[in-house]
């Protein structure tokens, strides 16, 4: 059944037969921390193929790993020294062919983080390029740098790092300059290198090869910069007068940083890289999702121009970027409008609530909204993407200044580290009460476990018949019925803090009703929706909750209950 609303709607209608990953649930896993089978205290691939039945069984479509190359680890695989190898504490390159085989056995899709912005200082290309030894040599950005009046030696520009400081970082043996938007460890690699372009699509080749079903595609505004000028010079960046420290990354507004226009294009090469890989192999689409917190009018532009398509999904940060703990429905109600009025009417939305560069959601947004914000991730149209452990609940873990290991907290002055550091969600995995929650048999880990996880682990979720874990699990199974396979939204606001909205397909009416405030509401969904009839089934409810699956209620006089997502469906 085809519904076309002319108000409150955001897409309408549905074009074509759906491709494998439409509306899919996709896991973001972090290797570190997500199983250890060897005993050293840090994840691994083998770690990872033990545990993907259970990923199946939460019904996930696809997962992708966070770097799992060769690198020396300073930024925890963001810095790759070389694109083809796994990381020795990762395992081998059979392990992880073994992951692909496992995976493909269950039905389950892995995808690779593709991290071409940078490499580490320590890639034979970077050492090349500093010996000025060919092809290598405009493989990284490279300047003499400026002499002031007082005849010293400067960085080219005040371009800042992501990590603060200079973005610029003196190479004694070449007698330059480079370029580093990451870490010092982390050198820029020059797109404007025809060279480097092919070496990027051979590495993405390779791994296809390898059976990779796609790639998460890494800091993508970041890969070019405005182009030099005759003289070799760039310019400097204007000054963010509200933001004074010269060492801080907000210190310069990024328009010759990020966001150049032939990154679009570099995108659209790479799509083109995947359909074409399919049209020569089969198969099914390989994927690509791309990472970039920039404005929405930019992020839309990775979809494609209208002639070239670009990314399939392009991670959708308004929520995770504009709203907090105090947001009300209204505030995210205007984002999810937001993002779905201007999306091309041919792409699949998709929503992102947490992944491993952020503080975890039940942290953000408070432990008691964890299943409000799942029901509202899994419910809305288009693709959801889980970051690991959200669907147990598992919140950040505090960890001192001193015994920080993310270089963006090490770099940050130690009374303000803990809002920009990454550690506190990046800690193991939870899956039992036993040793360091069931993550490794070692007596450390590379990161802390959270103290309270032998009340909060997999196990014990998965073994009690109201959990957060089974609230997830009821979310993916429901999100296969008709009615949310549909692009339709119905959106309502009540009393501020309350947002409704309606999915519907093949005769059946879900509502979903999202309390974003500590206190119940009573609402006349019928009201709201003339459509439905006076009786309403619950389908599934936050765990506070004290209404039960399978009960029938009063439509007209409905209790949204404070801090609690519930769906039901119209008897």
């Amino acid at each position: 059944m085809k519904i076309f609303f002319l108000i409150g709607i955001t897409l309408i209608g549905l074009t074509q037969a759906k491709d494998w990953w439409e509306n899919g649930n996709f896991y973001q896993i972090y290797p570190r921390s997500f199983k250890d089978s060897n005993g050293d205290g840090v994840g691994d691939l083998n770690g990872i193929a033990e545990k993907l039945p259970y990923l199946k069984e939460i019904g996930i479509a696809g997962a992708w790993l966070s770097p799992i190359f060769k690198s020396p680890m300073v930024d925890f695989g963001y810095d790759i020294a070389d694109y083809r190898v796994i990381h020795p504490e990762f395992g081998t390159m059979e392990d992880f062919k073994n992951l692909i085989k496992k995976a493909k056995e269950i039905g389950m899709k892995i995808f690779l983080d593709f991290v071409p912005n940078h490499t580490s200082d320590e890639s034979e290309w970077f050492k090349k390029s500093v010996q000025r030894i060919e092809p290598y040599t405009d493989y990284y950005i490279w300047h003499d740098g400026i002499i002031d009046e007082n005849g010293e030696r400067k960085p080219p520009t005040n371009w800042v790092s992501a990590f603060r400081y200079s973005a610029w970082e003196w190479n004694e043996d070449r007698k330059q300059y480079y370029l580093h938007q990451f870490a010092i460890k982390q050198p820029d690699l020059n797109y404007r290198n025809p060279k480097v372009v092919t070496e990027m699509k051979n590495v993405i080749k390779f791994w296809l090869d390898i059976g990779v079903d796609g790639f998460r595609i890494d800091a993508v505004p970041y890969m070019f910069e405005i182009e030099a000028d005759k003289n070799g010079n760039y310019p400097d960046e204007p000054i963010n007068e509200n933001c004074p420290n010269p060492d801080d990354n907000c210190h310069t507004k990024k328009i010759y940083t990020q966001d150049q226009i032939e990154t679009y294009d570099m995108i659209y090469q790479w799509r083109e890289l995947c359909d074409e890989y399919k049209k020569e192999h089969g198969g099914d689409t390989r994927i690509l999702f791309t990472e970039a917190y920039t404005s929405l009018e930019n992020e839309i532009r990775y979809y494609g121009d209208g002639k070239r398509n670009g990314s399939h999904v392009a991670f959708n940060f308004e929520l995770i970027s504009y709203t907090n703990m105090g947001s009300t429905a209204a505030d995210f109600n205007k984002h999810i409008d937001s993002w779905l009025n201007k999306i091309p009417k041919d792409v699949i939305a998709n929503w992102v609530l947490g992944n491993h560069d952020n503080h975890r959601l039940a942290s953000r947004y408070g432990p008691a909204r964890t299943d409000l914000f799942n029901i509202m991730l899994n419910t809305l149209p288009g693709n959801a993407i889980t970051y690991n452990g959200e669907e147990i609940g598992m919140t950040d873990v505090w960890i001192s200044w001193e015994d920080s290991v993310d270089p963006q907290a090490c770099n940050t002055d130690p009374d303000r580290y803990y809002a920009v550091s990454r550690d506190p969600a990046r800690t193991p995995f939870q899956w039992d009460a036993s040793n360091l929650a069931g993550f490794s048999s070692s007596t450390n880990s590379w990161l802390p476990v959270a103290k309270n996880y032998t009340i909060n682990n997999v196990l014990m979720q998965s073994r009690s018949p109201v959990s957060h874990l089974q609230v997830f699990k009821k979310l993916t199974k429901l999100r296969q019925e008709p009615a949310f396979q549909t692009k339709t939204l119905n959106e309502k606001i009540v009393h501020n803090n309350v947002l409704l909205y309606r999915r519907e397909g093949k005769g059946d009416n879900y509502i979903i009703v999202l309390n974003f405030g500590k206190n119940s509401e009573t609402i006349n969904l019928k009201e709201k929706f003339p459509s439905i009839t006076n009786k309403v089934e619950i389908i599934t409810t936050s765990i506070q909750s004290k209404y039960t699956d399978g009960e029938i209620v009063d439509a007209t006089k409905f209790v949204a209950e404070g801090e609690v997502g519930t769906v039901v469906v119209s008897v």
